[in-house]
């Protein structure tokens, strides 16, 4: 129990939440084109910069920061909630040993869990927030109109029922495979190069970071996209033109985008994403290594997490 609730634990939360708020801010313009080509799928710019283009130029120069504030809180407590879990396993089940691929992978995975049923409302939340007041090409999509976070949970659990601030979960419980890969190939290549060296340079971790978040992302985007399509929630595509929310309607959103745009449908802003995901990540492991170094230099204490 002391090594759920250590200081440690902690320290790595705090870092981990810092250093992700400070990649998504960073990178945020990349991550507006990526929901918007998930989304909309009749928009027929399939470039990055072209669809920022198209934002900037119909809805505004801040457009593409539209819906930050949403979304760097619900990453925040995402964060925190995940590097937290993560790390609490870990001293808990490595107690003091070398860790290995299959123990990072797991102890990923249970953290991804936990971490997708604590936090999938502000996730369903924050994607309607940053679409509203978007100029889609899809006509199929229902506009939203929440004045604020607090607002857009009162709608949705008065129109839609509490459980549609869950709709996404089955996709998004797939997708605990993403960061749980990310971190299995992060540590592995983090051991191997330690192995050479006594400390990892920042360009070390930036690029091991960025590698180990491409290979995850490329592997599990077509649930993303999926994931995306569920949590907003405004799409009318089923025959009964009602509008899609349930979990039942993931195989048939798959079918849907393949039958129409074939495979490639799944991929679509799969561009945006690596760019997005893989320098957000690569930043976020930087700064998280960084503060929780120097955290614990500041204190006079010294890790007992073993690699």
């Amino acid at each position: 129990m002391s090594s759920v609730l250590s200081y440690e634990s902690l320290v790595h939360a705090v870092a981990g939440a810092v250093g992700s708020m400070t990649a998504m801010t960073v990178f945020f313009p990349l991550d507006t084109a990526r929901l918007r080509l998930q989304v909309d799928e009749k928009r027929k710019s399939k470039t990055t910069h072209m669809v920022l283009l198209e934002i900037i130029k119909e809805e505004g120069l801040l457009a593409p920061y539209r819906g930050w504030f949403p979304v760097i809180s619900s990453l925040c407590c995402s964060n925190f909630v995940y590097f937290y879990t993560f790390n609490s396993l870990k001293a808990v089940w490595v107690k003091g040993q070398h860790s290995t691929t299959g123990k990072d992978l797991v102890v990923g995975f249970v953290a991804g869990v936990v971490n997708v049923l604590l936090t999938t409302p502000l996730w369903v939340v924050n994607t309607r927030l940053k679409l509203q007041g978007a100029k889609f090409r899809n006509e199929d999509i229902v506009p939203t109109n929440y004045s604020g976070i607090i607002d857009a949970f009162h709608q949705i659990i008065r129109d839609e029922g509490i459980l549609a601030l869950w709709n996404g979960t089955f996709p998004s419980l797939l997708l605990v495979f993403n960061p749980a890969i990310q971190f299995m190939f992060y540590e592995g290549l983090k051991r191997q190069l330690l192995k050479k060296r006594m400390k990892l340079s920042s360009l070390d971790v930036f690029l091991i970071g960025a590698i180990a978040k491409a290979i995850a992302t490329t592997v599990t985007y077509p649930m993303q996209t999926v994931q995306s399509i569920l949590r907003f929630g405004r799409h009318r595509l089923n025959p009964e033109n009602r509008t899609l929310g349930s979990l039942r309607n993931v195989l048939y959103l798959l079918h849907q985008r393949v039958r129409r745009f074939g495979i490639v449908g799944l991929y679509k802003g799969l561009e945006a994403k690596l760019l997005q995901t893989v320098l957000t990540a690569a930043l976020m492991f930087l700064v998280y290594e960084k503060l929780t170094a120097a955290t614990f230099m500041v204190m006079g204490l010294k890790s007992t997490r073993k690699h």
